[in-house]
């Protein structure tokens, strides 16, 4: 596998080592957020966790994120990139936002905040600040509430 485009120094995937100290600070910056998140940092993820975590806030898809990979020269499969999105998300380090009922965006800043999804364009963005809610239903018995997604579905209007 080539991921020269990574700054990842070659060896095994078992863990840093005494290489690990001479990367960018990028590198470092990811090795400690998957530290921190009690995630291995394989090449894989590191691979990925440069394209996400390193360009500010951002919503990626799995087949945006594995275009971007490719063109890293970073030959990962679509199966791996989704495998490594689910272990960034069960480990707190993104937020999934299934804006359509089909496909799922990966959510970079993982606070609660509303999105637009605009349906022809196929994007999400987050909504300005400013919006509230005065009332929020009471969680069925035995349950609470893990999170509220609000996705305002736009569309161009019809001239």
């Amino acid at each position: 596998m080539d991921m020269q485009a990574t700054n990842i120094p070659a060896g095994d995937d078992s863990g840093p080592d005494a290489a690990w100290s001479e990367l960018d600070e990028g590198v470092q910056r990811c090795l400690r957020l998957l530290g921190d998140a009690g995630l291995r940092p394989t090449r894989q993820r590191l691979a990925l966790g440069q394209l996400l975590f390193l360009r500010g806030h951002r919503h990626v898809t799995a087949e945006g994120l594995h275009e971007e990979a490719i063109a890293a020269n970073m030959y990962l499969s679509l199966a791996t990139v989704y495998n490594t999105l689910n272990q960034f998300t069960e480990a707190g380090l993104l937020r999934r936002i299934a804006a359509d009922g089909i496909k799922s965006f990966f959510d970079t800043d993982t606070s609660v905040h509303p999105h637009f999804y605009l349906e022809a364009e196929d994007v999400l963005v987050d909504v300005a600040d400013g919006l509230a809610f005065t009332k929020v239903p009471e969680a069925l018995p035995g349950h609470e509430i893990a999170r509220l997604d609000v996705i305002v579905h736009l569309r161009r209007k019809r001239t």
